[in-house]
């Protein structure tokens, strides 16, 4: 197992977000995250990649602990732990977060060099190599106001493969995109679907969801509502909360 949480609640001020969210994930697998906007989703990856502090909970990443409970107070590891936590994780944002002042190809290599610490001529053959994957490699030298959304976001996820990542975080990987640029999104994240990468996405592309998830999570006002397979959440819900959202969303 790769990730195994606990009751993870987080507030913000008199708001609770996440009221107890509890889930695993185990390697090779691709989760889809889906629910209305404000559930929780994005507070949960955030909370995950240590961009956010949990109030409650427990978080385990690849059988070490990131946070655990100490009567009733979340108690995270020293840094030196949280620094190898983090290293075996990766985020792509919905908005690409690349340093606009670097070409494409240093976006790639600044982190290998920085993070891990790589010679800067075996980043730039990964970084190469990541490109021709994503179908860039003549974009290597271009900034990233020159490129379309679409390509941006290729070289966010290609920059956060470049790390090694154990797993991957995507929130909502297409949501800044035009439609006709989604399809070379989703292509790219079917791909390493493939490849068993293990992935955790965020996502309102219910087909997309449906076709490349193995397992389907329904978030709603800071629980998990429901999941399972996709043909039992799509397809064979019980629960009314789903299929309110499902018929709302099919509507749209």
């Amino acid at each position: 197992m790769l990730l195994k949480t606990l009751n993870l609640q987080k507030s913000f001020g008199k708001t609770h977000v996440l009221k107890g969210i509890s889930l695993e994930v185990n390697e090779g697998e691709v989760i889809a995250i889906i629910g209305p906007s404000g559930s929780g989703k994005s507070t949960l990856l955030r909370c995950l990649t240590q961009l956010e502090r949990v109030d409650k909970g427990t978080i385990e990443v690849d059988g070490i602990q990131m946070v655990g409970m100490n009567g009733e107070k979340a108690v995270y590891a020293d840094n030196k732990i949280l620094h190898e936590i983090i290293l075996k994780v990766g985020l792509v944002f919905q908005n690409f977060n690349l340093f606009p002042n670097f070409s494409v190809i240093k976006n790639i290599i600044h982190a290998q060099v920085k993070v891990l610490g790589i010679e800067k001529s075996l980043a730039h053959k990964k970084a190469m190599e990541l490109l021709e994957k994503m179908n860039l490699k003549e974009k290597a030298t271009s900034y990233p106001c020159e490129l379309s959304g679409g390509q941006q976001q290729r070289v966010a996820i290609a920059r956060a493969l470049a790390l090694n990542p154990r797993i991957l975080f995507f929130d909502e990987p297409t949501s800044a995109l035009d439609p006709e640029l989604t399809g070379e999104i989703l292509k790219v994240i079917r791909s390493l679907a493939k490849e068993k990468m293990t992935m955790v996405i965020v996502t309102h592309e219910m087909a997309f969801a449906r076709d490349v998830a193995d397992r389907v999570i329904f978030m709603d006002d800071g629980v998990i509502v429901e999941e399972g397979t996709p043909e039992e959440v799509f397809g064979n819900t019980s629960n009314e909360r789903t299929k309110e959202f499902l018929q709302r969303f099919n509507q749209n």
